[in-house]
């Protein structure tokens, strides 16, 4: 125990050290602190380097985390702060994160983000997986320089509302595992996104214009179970997807645009009652899949309608209407003269000259 807390404190003093020559070889391998050089060269400082370093503190049992106000915290770039049994970060640390480009936060006991992590402009990865997040601050939408977000295995109910806004430049969105209900409107803004992992959540339903997501290669939105009945027709515009996963939900019909989609390579629907694509199509494989929707969109699988009978050539053929046979001067009643125009209302001789009873009895109508 005691070998412990002496190892956290000089993991800890590490973090003020910055001089020039390699790190000092340790007997723990948990102990070394990893140092790279990111060159930031201007053009007018042409030998001028910027050294970033790496720090790793993972694993190290830690229920809080120390602020010592002399670290240079600007020195690094990345973070990794995962299996720890943190409960929350100090607002002032991560406030002076300036140049952090990746923070790793899984696997701890954190019950909030602090609200300054929106001071991390330079941020591109996060990943806050394996605690027990209840939300995520507002403030994160000014981590615009955002590439991959990973907050699975939370208890998420819902994301910012204008989170798909202001992260343009996010690639990469992880949310399986939680509790949401509905993603945000905004989601369909995030034109840069490549993945969108929401499996295992409550989703009822999903953003309708994801037409916009131009460069999504994978969705998955599967085991949502009893929630997720519907897909919207926009997701056979996502020009890009090549691998789609609804498997285990309601759904019993799959929108015909998926037939569209010629880059797909990858369809899961096992565990929904479809109807359509009916099971036998569905157990072809994804091709078969593609061309039945297709048919569908043209038209190839929609039962043709009835023809309406004709019952006027019905009488005809069965002889009870015999009015072909009729001499013309006694077929005048039927048509109109051209030097006449009929009432909008009907007047009752023409009612009644196209009555059933005589319609139906015509040689008594007709008998002189």
């Amino acid at each position: 125990m005691l070998y412990e807390s002496q190892e956290m404190r000089m993991r800890m003093e590490l973090i003020g050290r910055h001089e020039e020559e390699e790190p000092v070889e340790r007997k723990s391998r948990r102990t070394r602190r990893r140092t790279t050089i990111i060159s930031n060269v201007d053009e007018d400082e042409g030998d001028e380097e910027e050294r970033l370093e790496i720090m790793d503190l993972s694993g190290m049992s830690m229920d809080f985390l120390p602020v010592n106000p002399t670290i240079n915290l600007g020195a690094f770039s990345k973070l990794d702060l995962s299996n720890n049994n943190l409960q929350s970060i100090p607002e002032s640390l991560t406030a002076r994160l300036l140049n952090l480009v990746e923070l790793d936060m899984h696997s701890n006991q954190l019950n909030s983000i602090p609200n300054s992590i929106g001071c991390l402009s330079k941020l591109k990865v996060l990943n806050i997986s394996g605690n027990v997040l209840l939300s995520l601050p507002k403030t994160i939408e000014n981590c615009r320089s955002l590439e991959e977000l990973k907050a699975n295995f939370n208890m998420l109910t819902h994301l910012p509302d204008t989170i798909g806004f202001e992260l343009i430049n996010l690639k990469k969105l992880c949310v399986n595992s939680n509790k949401i209900a509905h993603l945000p409107y905004s989601t369909s803004h995030l034109t840069n996104l490549r993945v969108l992992d929401a499996r295992l959540n409550c989703l009822r339903a999903l953003p309708d214009d994801l037409e916009n997501l131009i460069n999504l290669e994978i969705l998955n939105v599967s085991q949502n179970f009893q929630y997720l009945a519907m897909l919207p027709y926009s997701v056979g515009f996502l020009i890009s997807l090549h691998e789609l996963d609804v498997s285990y939900n309601k759904i019993t019909k799959l929108p015909d645009s998926i037939g569209c989609l010629k880059k797909l390579q990858k369809l899961s629907v096992e565990g929904n009652p479809l109807v359509s694509p009916p099971p036998d199509v569905v157990e072809k494989g994804i091709h078969s899949v593609k061309q039945y929707l297709c048919e569908k969109i043209n038209g190839m699988h929609e039962k043709s309608p009835k023809k309406k009978s004709n019952w006027f050539g019905k009488l005809a053929r069965c002889s009870t209407f015999n009015g072909a046979n009729i001499p013309r001067d006694d077929r005048e009643g039927f048509g109109v003269p051209s030097n006449r125009t009929m009432d909008t209302s009907a007047s009752p001789r023409f009612m009644g000259m196209l009555s059933p009873r005589r319609l139906l009895s015509p040689k008594t109508y007709f008998s002189k």
